[in-house]
């Protein structure tokens, strides 16, 4: 992300602390909660990543006991993340205060955030950093809730912010407010510790609750403040229903920059793509085409509907589809074609290069201007190893052609349709690899004759029977 004039200056330090300890039992998983996938990436991901382009320059992952998989997760994405364990889950503060080591080494702003919390945008972040520039010790992100019940109020009182009132508590007036709080905080470095171990548990459930940082800040003469922003962004995810609400959100934004950044979608609500699907200007994508990660599209090319990509890269002027399959390690070059029901795997498949209908190509090359005939199969795997096949430049195979790996087909070869090729084709041959066609004149008539014979001196007909 571009930073601006007006973003934190790159000398201001930031620490963030993600708070991923809970069980996530809603989500009914064997996987943690914050593993869970939006648009092919963890939802811990996304958050660590909006850090990132936040200018967070030290994250604290706070986790459960034994959440290895969340710890790697996180240690995957940025290598020098620090993982801190709660061991009791005593509360928000408490989870926070699991991070007291990095808390302490003095970072000029804290950005406190929620791992189940994914759609929350560097912007944002940016935004409240820069209110803890003006001297602000708390910064609370709040929203506008179409219905508020059950969300804590924020209570705002000549724009600082008052209190934060859990719904449970909050009095007939302060139920009305409609301006709720998200739970996300930035705490000024110098004032974090100091508010942090202000905050008590003299409530019914004894625990430590975060959103008492804004009471403690006040008796410390500090000053917090809300800041605002859209409901579908601080979206938290508690359950299979939620995800796919979240899921929602993220493929209309990521549909939005698509086409602003030149792409067709001619049916966008249809089209699913991955947090890094990059596609290139003037590139067209018809209805019901899924983006796996990793995925590559060059300029002009057109992906055609009920097409499946993944980890693939896709020339400049190529045609994808309709009903394609692109497998991991499928890269196809300027202009080549890929047709219907066709299934492409850790192949090239070269500039101009045209697998026009129904073929697999797994484990090969298939060289510049080359013609693959339907019904082609590289037979690659022979049940413990995969082998390689070489299809040069400007070669033709036939429909119904089996290639035999480990196998090379020479620039400008010819493979005759229905040839089951194991040896390798010279430039420039000609390969046929079949059973020679046998004739015999009037044998299906004849045939035909005797099987009707045949049936009418079967066990049980009686001949000239009336019915």
């Amino acid at each position: 992300m571009t930073m601006t004039a007006s973003d934190p200056p790159a000398t201001r330090t930031c620490l963030a602390i993600v708070l991923a300890a809970g069980e996530g039992t809603r989500m009914t998983s064997a996987a943690t909660k914050p593993l869970h996938r939006i648009g092919g990436l963890s939802l811990l991901g996304h958050v660590l990543g909006n850090l990132s382009g936040a200018g967070a320059d030290a994250v604290a992952v706070v986790v459960g006991p034994g959440h290895d998989g969340v710890a790697a997760e996180a240690r995957r994405i940025i290598p020098d993340a620090e993982i801190f364990v709660q061991g009791e889950r005593l509360g928000t503060a408490h989870a926070v205060l699991a991070a007291r080591p990095a808390i302490a080494r003095g970072y000029d702003d804290v950005l406190v955030v929620f791992a189940d919390t994914p759609l929350v945008r560097p912007q944002t972040f940016l935004r409240m950093r820069r209110e803890l520039i003006r001297g602000v010790a708390v910064v609370v992100l709040g929203f506008e809730a179409l219905d508020s019940t059950g969300y804590g109020r924020l209570i705002v009182v000549g724009g600082g912010l008052h209190a934060i009132r859990e719904h449970k508590d909050a009095s007939e007036a302060e139920r009305a407010l409609h301006l709720c709080n998200a739970g996300l905080m930035a705490l000024a470095g110098r004032n974090a510790l100091a508010i942090l171990e202000g905050i008590g548990n003299a409530n019914a459930q004894e625990e430590y609750y975060l959103t008492d940082a804004v009471s403690v800040a006040h008796e410390l003469g500090l000053e917090a403040v809300p800041l605002i922003a859209g409901e579908d962004e601080v979206m938290g995810i508690n359950d299979r229903v939620q995800l796919a609400a979240a899921e929602a959100v993220l493929q209309r934004r990521l549909r939005e920059a698509a086409m602003r950044n030149g792409a067709t979608l001619i049916a966008p609500e249809t089209v699913f793509l991955s947090h890094d699907t990059v596609l290139g200007r003037d590139v067209t994508v018809e209805p019901n085409v899924v983006f796996g990660p990793r995925v590559r599209v060059g300029e002009g090319a057109v992906i055609h509907a009920f097409s499946h990509l993944e980890e693939a890269n896709i020339g400049p002027g190529a045609s994808i589809g309709p009903f394609a399959r692109l497998r991991p390690g499928a890269n196809v070059g300027a202009k080549a074609k890929i047709g219907n029901f066709v299934e492409i795997k850790n192949a090239d498949v070269e500039a101009g290069a045209k697998v026009n209908h129904l073929s697999y190509i797994g484990d090969a090359r298939v060289g510049a201007g080359s013609n693959i005939g339907a019904g082609t199969i590289t037979c690659n795997y022979d049940g413990a190893n995969k082998f390689h096949t070489d299809i040069g430049a400007g070669a033709f195979v036939g429909s119904n052609s089996a290639l035999i790996a480990p196998v090379a087909i020479g620039d400008g070869a010819y493979i005759g349709s229905g040839s089951v090729i194991t040896d390798d084709v010279p430039a420039d041959a000609l390969a046929v690899a079949r059973g020679r066609q046998y004739v015999k004149e009037g044998w299906a008539k004849s045939r035909r004759k005797a099987s009707a014979s045949e049936a009418a001196d079967a066990p049980g007909k009686r001949k000239g029977k009336v019915s």
